[in-house]
């Protein structure tokens, strides 16, 4: 398992250079067990090639958007529709009719599962480790790519 995650962050950090992290930061992240929401939002809100220049004002940004639950504290652990969450928004996916109008956690979690983004056995509630972050991403980013999603910021991606 972990020679996979290996590869797939090594061929994550080859694809796309604008995404460039350190290799310091990255082995950081796979080898945290449960991240924050500040480091969600950092990692999420650089993916997405949004302007932020550090962890701390990229948490607040995110905070700012309404595109963290409002239970998220920048210290507390990340759940999986939390995460959910900020992917949707700081990509600009549209989501399905339910998404749309309550832009809530739970249905961001469901648009990800339905876009196969997040597979496996997974549940809302749980708390997202790093290597597992870095796989919502990556599945986000490759989707982009073959653009088999729809968005409604597209601009970002041009």
């Amino acid at each position: 398992m972990k020679k996979h995650l290996f590869f797939f962050a090594v061929c994550f950090l080859l694809a796309f250079p604008a995404f460039a992290q350190t290799a310091a930061e990255i082995e950081r992240l796979l080898n945290t067990g449960s991240v924050s929401y500040e480091q969600a939002a950092w990692l999420v809100l650089r993916a997405a090639d949004l302007p932020v220049t550090s962890p701390a004002g990229a948490y607040s940004y995110a905070a700012e958007q309404k595109w963290l639950p409002a239970k998220a504290a920048s210290d507390s652990s990340a759940s999986l529709d939390g995460v959910s969450l900020l992917v949707m928004e700081s990509f600009g996916l549209k989501g399905g009719l339910f998404y749309s109008l309550l832009k809530n956690p739970h249905y961001a979690y469901r648009e990800l599962v339905f876009h196969n983004i997040i597979q496996g056995r997974a549940d809302p509630d749980m708390t997202v480790s790093g290597d597992f972050l870095l796989y919502v991403v990556g599945r986000v980013l490759s989707q982009v790519e073959d653009e088999s999603l729809y968005f409604s910021n597209t601009e970002n991606f041009q």
